[in-house]
């Protein structure tokens, strides 16, 4: 007991943070057994959309603007990656699509060396190559190659990449609450417009992209409540670890999140890691911390 009050108070909310993100995970999952993914992500912003909308009528936002594609990018990019995260929620175990969506870290390392030509040590390129030793390990890609989930999976980290990489240059000229909505609103507006053209365009494949909009009854309105109250809970409690606490820290305290992950997806029926998965996973982690660290 000790230990824990011992904490640092940064630590402390990042893991209650982390384990809050596992049961919105969680409840995802059991929502998606009775509707698409791609509405299952709808839900998940228009409860956010309103929200930030009724903070921004409270207090009107005040920015220099001057960057509406870059906007838009942030907020198509967040969308595409969260509609593959969930996608892979509803049909791989929560630790595997938690640990693809950890890579972010990793991706976002290179792209903002790319793009906004930030520095990395040896120590990060090294990093950066675990962790892409751990992907492998995780797909373990056959003879035909990737999976549709890997290939989502791996998507997922590096749309969440691309859209943190233009955050950075985002908050320059936006109020943080503009470049939230921005991947709010498309996450919202998009599925919209994808309900529509759905009925029209035949194509199995890409049922992660098109599908038929299902109203949600009975207990499944509730699977929707909580997926969006734990969210909300997770994003402020995230928010208030990282004004607490360096971000290197925060940042690798967050890896917890794929453990809790594991242990409530076998509560849902998961089974448990493989071996190879599992050193995958610990090879993420460790090059997550490490890009964390070095920069």
């Amino acid at each position: 007991m000790n230990a824990i009050k011992n904490l640092n108070k940064g630590v402390k909310y990042m893991l209650i943070a982390s384990f809050t993100f596992a049961i919105m995970g969680a409840f995802a999952k059991l929502a998606a057994q009775y509707m698409s993914s791609l509405e299952v992500v709808f839900f998940r912003n228009i409860a956010g959309v309103i929200l930030i909308g009724f903070a921004v009528l409270k207090k009107p936002m005040k920015h220099q603007g001057g960057k509406p594609f870059l906007l838009f990018f942030r907020g198509l990019m967040g969308f595409v990656a969260l509609l593959a995260f969930f996608y892979n929620i509803a049909h791989i175990s929560l630790g595997d699509a938690m640990t693809y969506s950890k890579t972010s870290p990793i991706f976002t390392a290179i792209f903002a060396w790319l793009f906004l030509h930030e520095k990395l040590t040896m120590k990060c390129w090294g990093a950066i190559g675990l962790g892409f030793v751990g992907i492998v390990f995780i797909t373990q890609p056959s003879g035909i190659g990737f999976s549709k989930y890997d290939l989502l999976g791996i998507f997922s980290g590096v749309g969440a990449a691309l859209a943190y990489t233009s955050i950075r240059e985002l908050k320059n000229y936006y109020d943080t609450r503009a470049i939230v909505l921005s991947f709010m609103g498309v996450g919202t507006l998009g599925p919209i417009v994808l309900f529509f053209i759905s009925p029209y365009i035949n194509m199995p494949e890409l049922d992660f992209i098109f599908s038929k909009f299902i109203m949600p009854e009975g207990i499944v309105w509730f699977y929707l409540l909580a997926m969006g109250v734990f969210a909300t809970l997770s994003q402020l409690l995230m928010t208030k670890a990282y004004g607490e606490t360096k971000a290197g820290i925060v940042g690798a305290v967050s890896y917890t999140n794929i453990l809790f992950s594991i242990l409530v997806g076998l509560f849902l029926g998961d089974a448990l890691p493989s071996l190879g998965t599992s050193f995958g996973i610990v090879l993420i982690v460790f090059a997550g911390v490490m890009v964390a660290r070095a920069k």
